[in-house]
């Protein structure tokens, strides 16, 4: 059993507790379940940096990553670098987030802010909305056909948008349907952590034009990025690189100057 069939595993059993405790009609009487949201693929369209900004305290593979910073410091850090996005963690057995830490970004930022998760359950997807989230993440790896369907177009329903993310030409294939907004290739194999850019370069052409290109994982330099643009790539989330150091907000800013 690989790392993320443990993670799924648990995701399951943690979703069917939270349900015990908190009824969807307390997550739908959320201010923030009316709210607006705001479009994450219309800003990386229309910008000349695509970066979506991660916050992640630690990973299955490098275990603690940075315990130090506050969710606010970081994410009014990303919003005054000119991040497209914020992609928060909310996992939190193997990343160390919850769903507090979204709540704190939506009160401190006005810039889209993805549900970084292992979303298997519609229920998932109203927490997304209640605690500020303008979209959501899918995994094609661990949903079928089916399910991908029905939660993405579940929240379409609430307003949110959906990125769906990919490893291969398999994945890609099952997945395509007008219900997403945006699909991100992880160039990190979810399943050995291997990284390579060429994950994305190598499905780059088989993603259509009407959905927004994300390249996700392992981007750690600008010439990264410069090397995707040609393949089409609007979106660049990036974690790590910015996390790792002792302000994440400044070395967005100085990443997205020398953009």
């Amino acid at each position: 059993m690989n790392i993320l069939d443990k993670i799924i595993i648990d995701k399951k059993r943690e979703v069917i507790l939270k349900k015990s405790i908190i009824p969807v009609s307390q997550l739908e009487a959320s201010v923030f379940f009316g709210k607006q949201t705001i479009s994450l693929s219309q800003k990386l369209r229309e910008s000349n940096s695509g970066i979506i900004a991660e916050h992640k305290r630690r990973s299955p593979s490098k275990s603690i990553i940075n315990n130090n910073f506050t969710v606010e410091e970081v994410v009014k850090g990303y919003q005054d670098a000119g991040a497209c996005g914020i992609s928060v963690l909310t996992d939190g057995k193997y990343f160390g987030g919850s769903l507090d830490d979204l709540l704190l970004a939506r009160a401190s930022v006005n810039i889209p802010l993805l549900r970084k998760e292992f979303i298997v359950e519609e229920y998932q997807i109203l927490e997304a909305k209640a605690h500020g989230a303008d979209l959501i993440l899918l995994i094609a790896a661990v949903l079928t056909r089916e399910e991908i369907k029905s939660l993405s177009e579940f929240a379409k329903n609430l307003g949110l948008e959906v990125l769906l993310e990919v490893h291969n030409q398999e994945e890609l294939q099952k997945s395509i349907m007008p219900t997403l907004d945006m699909i991100g290739v992880n160039n990190r194999n979810l399943k050995t952590f291997e990284v390579s850019l060429d994950f994305s370069k190598e499905l780059a052409s088989l993603i259509p034009n009407d959905f927004v290109k994300v390249s996700e994982s392992g981007i750690s330099s600008v010439e990264a990025i410069q090397e995707l643009k040609p393949y089409g790539y609007k979106g660049f989330l990036i974690g790590e690189n910015f996390m790792k150091t002792d302000d994440a907000g400044q070395a967005a800013t100085e990443f997205i100057n020398q953009l």
